[in-house]
């Protein structure tokens, strides 16, 4: 079962915002009291709230759980195929399972964390703090040149750019946009860049898995009742057989 955890829990969605973030189950909480107690219905306990909270995530869980059972991976990091056989695997457990995929997940991060945020240069600080509490890395120099776009919308205007100044703000998405094209980057590539992010977390996942196992490994032949065993080769491993 620890090993069904492991693979489970590297769908990176039973916990994501709030692994990530760490309070951002605050928000699933109120989520789920609104749904669970409609108007028309006495409000719900907080051991009744916790409860639904609990069977939900245990729901999830099991139904993952299923489809690792019956899908074949192969802990082989190096393969193109492997890699993208797990991350066909993962994308079908988030399916069954009802979670966020990754590109979703940060979708669903930022709408969450920047609600209600009335400015674009906090805004704008905002998703660099939430970029930098999930550890991901601005290889392309990109805030620095949207905040560049922003601030010399602000020395045009003599004051903050608000987001509801509808006029401002297309002009400061028509530099972003502008930005994006010098980067090389267009909408319609889109689904092509969230399906490689994908098969990058999928190899990424998979480096884990395997050290893991690796290491594991190399733990239980160290014990004497295993000195004359040799090391399996990890990728013939079948981890529905331990699950």
């Amino acid at each position: 079962m620890a090993l069904a955890a492991r693979l489970v829990s590297r769908s990176r969605q039973l916990y994501s915002v709030q692994a990530t973030l760490g309070n951002g189950g605050v928000t699933q909480v109120r989520s789920f009291a609104k749904d669970a107690a409609p108007a028309d219905r006495p409000p719900v306990s907080g051991d009744d709230l916790l409860k639904g909270i609990f069977f939900e995530v245990k729901k999830k869980f099991e139904t993952a759980l299923g489809v690792l059972k019956k899908e074949k991976i192969t802990i082989d990091p190096d393969d193109p195929a492997a890699v993208s056989r797990y991350a066909q695997v993962m994308k079908t457990v988030r399916e069954k399972a009802d979670l966020l995929s990754d590109s979703q997940r940060i979708k669903y991060t930022i709408e969450t964390f920047t609600k209600g945020i009335p400015d674009a240069r906090t805004y704008l600080n905002t998703l660099q703090q939430l970029r930098i509490k999930s550890g991901l890395i601005d290889h392309l120099g990109i805030e620095p040149l949207m905040m560049e776009a922003l601030e010399k919308i602000e020395k045009d205007i003599k004051k903050p750019l608000l987001r509801s100044d509808k006029k401002n703000m297309a002009t400061l998405l028509a530099e972003f946009d502008k930005i994006n094209k010098k980067l090389g980057f267009r909408k319609e590539d889109l689904p092509k860049i969230e399906e490689e992010l994908e098969l990058e977390i999928a190899k990424s996942e998979l480096t884990e898995l395997k050290k893991e196992c690796v290491e594991a490994m190399e733990t239980q032949l160290k014990r004497e009742e295993f000195q004359d065993e040799e090391m399996p080769d990890v990728r013939k491993l079948d981890i529905r057989n331990f699950l």
